[in-house]
């Protein structure tokens, strides 16, 4: 097999679990998952509000060089997300409103990248999602060979073809295929409990006492004084 490849058929989690993690959002996730997952700070949305969930058609791409987006297209259907990973960093601009227009069309839920992306303020106002590490006006070329729905690492996660990618305000988690429905399980559970917390915190009573937190301050030697006596 060669080292560039375009791979079709990839398996995808049962659609209504990937649904189900949109209105859990990233943070419930990373932590129901043991605090992995979130692929860091620096791939950050380009607008406010969108939360998403879909399964992952990845990208292997070149700097700067956007031809192996424009294959993902073709491979992504509805429901899906596109990550698209170029193997330096590369600020430019590798999808804009016309490509996004495609994407839509389509049916795919938003986009993800280490890469850039530019038109903005188009994006936002046509409502298709994006998380990038960059923002550019400088445009991509079409030159160089790469591969679709292959493994790809995004912010120091892995990322396979299928993996359910969910993005908010707060960034993006991926959680690998085979993990979608007990991580849905955790995650729904964790959203539970802090209802409840939540519901404990408005009716005045505050996280010290309910994380049961003195003992802790108390065991690493952490001191009380009044003010003036220390």
């Amino acid at each position: 097999m060669g080292a560039h490849r375009i791979v079709t058929g990839v398996p995808r989690a049962d659609r209504a679990v990937v649904d189900a993690f949109a209105a859990l959002g990233s943070a419930t996730v990373h932590e129901a998952m043991g605090r992995v997952g979130y692929a860091g700070h620096r791939i950050r949305p380009i607008q406010q509000g969108a939360a998403i969930s879909g399964s992952a058609v990845t990208v292997a791409c070149a700097p700067g060089d956007n031809l192996m987006v424009h294959v993902a297209i073709e491979q992504a259907g509805d429901g899906d997300v596109i990550v698209v990973v170029p193997t330096t960093d590369s600020a430019f601009g590798f999808i804009g409103e016309l490509m996004a227009t495609q994407m839509q069309v389509r049916g795919v839920r938003g986009y993800v990248t280490s890469g850039g992306v530019r038109d903005t303020a188009e994006l936002r106002s046509m409502g298709f999602p994006a998380w990038s590490r960059f923002v550019s006006a400088e445009g991509t070329v079409k030159d160089t060979p790469g591969s679709v729905n292959v493994p790809v690492v995004l912010g120091g996660v892995v990322v396979h073809p299928g993996d359910v990618v969910v993005a908010d305000d707060d960034g993006v988690t991926i959680v690998p295929r085979a993990l979608a429905e007990p991580t849905l399980a955790a995650a729904r559970a964790r959203a539970e409990k802090e209802a409840r917390n939540r519901a404990r915190y408005a009716a005045g009573e505050i996280s010290m006492d309910l994380n049961e937190l003195r003992p802790l301050i108390e065991r690493l030697g952490i001191e009380t004084v009044e003010h003036g006596d220390g």
